[in-house]
């Protein structure tokens, strides 16, 4: 597991219920006035700590002298196809990357992860990428773009029927669970869970990376 996830568990929890309904979504009711949608689709988001990264010219440095290339993920959007079998995901976002050397033109190849997760913590696949960033003779900032692409089983993401009909399943005053919330049940949040992927997109980075955008 890509070392940024241990950070980024209890952040992107939130991802996974969120979207607008529409008609054949499953809406959760999570306290008085508060609805989540649940799709098919994969929730998507960057990870805590690597939306952004930051070389240096000295492997060893961390001075702002030596500052070689910074760059940050952002403009992140999803399309989704539930139609088949297969849920298919696809993210683009943009990179937006400066340098503070600006003589010469130079590309630079930038690496980044495409990771679903099941469950919240659970890893179905993982892939890395990279992003061309070409700046021009005399320019300090550049941008690009990315996507990543993820198949989930549709199966998978399904709830069982029984824990659907808990969920949707109308209470009149009189009955004896009217007050109780069917998402407290440990086996309908433990199936809720199960089904639930999320696409987590980010950049790539060493432990020493990771560690410099935590303390920064």
């Amino acid at each position: 597991m890509h070392p940024a996830l241990r950070y980024a568990a209890p952040a992107i929890a939130v991802f996974a219920l969120t979207g607008c309904s529409k008609k054949g979504d499953l809406v959760l009711d999570q306290g008085v006035g508060v609805q989540a949608v649940r799709t098919l689709c994969p929730a998507v988001g960057i990870p805590d700590y690597t939306g952004d990264i930051t070389t240096f010219r000295s492997p060893d440095s961390r001075l702002a002298s030596d500052l070689d290339i910074e760059a940050t993920i952002t403009n992140l959007r999803t399309t989704c196809d539930e139609a088949g079998e297969k849920v298919y995901a696809n993210a683009t976002f943009d990179v937006y990357a400066s340098r503070a050397d600006t003589r010469g033109a130079r590309t630079v190849e930038l690496p980044y992860f495409s990771v679903v997760l099941r469950g919240g913590s659970s890893v179905v696949t993982k892939r890395v990428g990279t992003v061309s960033v070409t700046f021009a003779d005399g320019q300090d900032r550049a941008t690009a773009q990315g996507q990543a692409g993820a198949f989930i089983n549709r199966a998978d993401a399904t709830l069982p029927d029984e824990v659907r009909d808990k969920i949707t399943r109308r209470r009149k005053a009189g009955d004896v669970d009217a007050a109780l919330d069917p998402m407290a049940d440990p086996q309908v949040r433990a199936a809720v869970q199960a089904a639930t992927f999320e696409m987590l997109v980010g950049f790539q980075l060493t432990e020493e990376q990771l560690a410099y955008n935590a303390t920064r």
